[in-house]
């Protein structure tokens, strides 16, 4: 391992919450399509698959921040395994459900409670932002690492869920993410000195969301843009492999979309880098917009293949310097939900561009839908011009300072202090 990865790792504990928080974000990569699988399989309705699909990713935009709002407040530990016992009990109901033939009603009730699924990505890199607070350049590692581990989950989970869903049986996929889930939250909830230090409301204070600073709404907005081109990239992507005559290779094309933004990732993370990360995080969502263009000229898979894997190197800095300008913006009392607001945006992005694209190839053909991406990352783009101006610099938070004043009288008396 590169030197500056070795030396984040230096810091006691990092490891171990590093391999749990893998293990707990399987699952976003591995539950819709296993979802997806189970029911095409036991049903063969790939429509009612579709919305069971959109309804977690739904529900999981509406429920996780108020998720992670909740741990800012009371600490991982107190609500993480509550919260996952409910999403792990909703997937048991599922699979009864489908194993029984229920009431399609009953289907969409037990999805939408596993929704409540914590984002485990934030809570990793909120231990990260704690432990190296200050230190902007082993930071900016441990976001480019946190990043190589979201691309390794996508890149291996949806081949494990469809596998397991196909070779073993229908219920396979979303029966193991939900394992994944389970270890990874209870060995992540049981290292506690890495935690960060929650920061209980202040009797008679206003709760006030993170999305009130107007930075995190310009990259929450953005993101929803930027989700848009990741679902309709997938579902062109394998209507377009269908039209070639090679459907099952169109898994393998994906994970080439991701394996190039796990190597952006790796090399991104070794770079010292200097200047405003507002004009690197606009740099990098124009780069995004222009990597699409390339994809409506792919008339073969081979092709679609390369161009594919030049537009993910462009994905990985765009989100490492995204989770940096989460934390400028956002004050360190509400950080854990402000980073889960953008993975909000990317939930809802998925879902509108799936939706998208799936309406557009079913009218026109899989060349066609790639026009659904081109256009995300044109309003993805138009809303980073619109917005850089409030990325330049943090606006002043008096809400934000009175939370940091009064958390740092409570962690005095506490006799508790975050890791430093």
């Amino acid at each position: 391992m590169p030197s500056p990865y070795r030396a984040i790792f230096a810091a006691p504990g990092t490891t171990s919450f590093s391999v749990a928080g893998f293990f707990g974000r399987m699952p976003l990569s591995m539950m819709g399509i296993g979802i997806v699988t189970m029911i095409s399989q036991v049903t063969g309705r790939y429509g009612l698959a579709g919305a069971l699909a959109a309804t977690l990713a739904m529900s999981a935009a509406v429920l996780g921040p108020l998720v992670s709002r909740l741990v800012d407040r009371h600490g991982q530990r107190r609500v993480l395994r509550p919260v996952t016992l409910v999403s792990l009990a909703a997937g048991a109901g599922l699979l009864v459900c489908v194993q029984q033939r229920t009431p399609d009603w009953t289907l969409f009730v037990f999805t939408a409670v596993i929704g409540c699924v914590p984002s485990v990505g934030a809570m990793t890199r909120s231990r990260w932002a704690e432990i190296y607070r200050g230190d902007e350049r082993r930071l900016h590692t441990a976001y480019s690492w946190e990043s190589i581990v979201d691309e390794v989950c996508f890149i291996f989970g949806p081949i494990i869920s469809i596998g397991l869903s196909t070779t073993w049986f229908p219920e396979a996929g979303p029966l193991f993410a939900g394992m994944f889930l389970a270890i990874g939250v209870f060995w992540l909830t049981a290292q506690r000195g890495t935690e960060p230090v929650p920061h209980p409301r202040v009797s008679g204070e206003k709760s006030v969301s993170a999305l009130r600073s107007p930075g995190l709404q310009v990259l929450a907005l953005a993101f929803v843009a930027t989700g848009a081109i990741f679902g309709s990239v997938d579902v062109v992507t394998v209507a377009f492999a269908e039209e070639q005559g090679h459907k099952a290779a169109a898994s393998l094309v994906l994970a080439v979309y991701a394996l190039g933004s796990c190597l952006a990732s790796a090399v991104f993370g070794l770079l010292h880098l200097k200047g405003e990360p507002s004009r690197r995080w606009l740099l990098g969502v124009c780069a995004m917009a222009v990597s699409m263009i390339p994809l409506l000229l792919a008339g073969n898979l081979p092709l679609l293949a390369v161009a594919l894997f030049v537009a993910g190197l462009s994905i990985a800095p765009t989100m490492v310097t995204t989770m940096a300008l989460v934390e400028a913006h956002v004050p360190r009392t509400k950080l854990t939900e402000g980073m889960t607001w953008t993975g909000t945006g990317l939930a809802i992005g998925v879902a509108l561009g799936s939706s998208a694209a799936g309406w557009v190839v079913d009218a026109s053909g899989a060349e066609a839908g790639y026009v659904v991406p081109v256009v995300s990352g044109a309003l993805a783009v138009a809303v980073g011009l619109l917005g850089h101006r409030r990325l330049r610099r943090p606006a002043p938070d008096r809400e934000g300072k009175r939370e940091r004043d009064n958390s740092g009288v409570g962690e005095h008396q506490d006799g508790e202090q975050p890791v430093a």
